[in-house]
């Protein structure tokens, strides 16, 4: 992993928990994964406050920025991945 992952991993510790986790455990995975313009959509998200990231995630509210939307689109996708894993 190399210093941006390390430094996202950094900015994913958050207040709320259920964030913390999700964000941590998409960059440990997806990160190799991600376009430039991606990693920059995440990097804005991680700007946000905790309860507007999960508004964010949840589908409560939604970003005009395209970057953001296919993040959050990656993010949304790796929590329905993660719940079919068996236990």
């Amino acid at each position: 992993m190399n210093d941006e992952a390390r430094r996202l991993i950094w900015r994913c510790r958050r207040g709320m928990l259920e964030l913390d986790i999700m964000l941590t455990r998409f960059i440990e995975r997806s990160y190799c994964r991600l376009s430039e313009d991606q990693l920059n959509g995440f990097d804005m998200l991680l700007n946000f406050a905790d309860n507007d990231l999960w508004d964010l995630v949840t589908e409560k509210t939604h970003s005009q920025n395209i970057h953001q939307q296919e993040v959050l689109h990656l993010l949304r996708q790796a929590m329905i991945e993660r719940e079919s894993e068996p236990a």
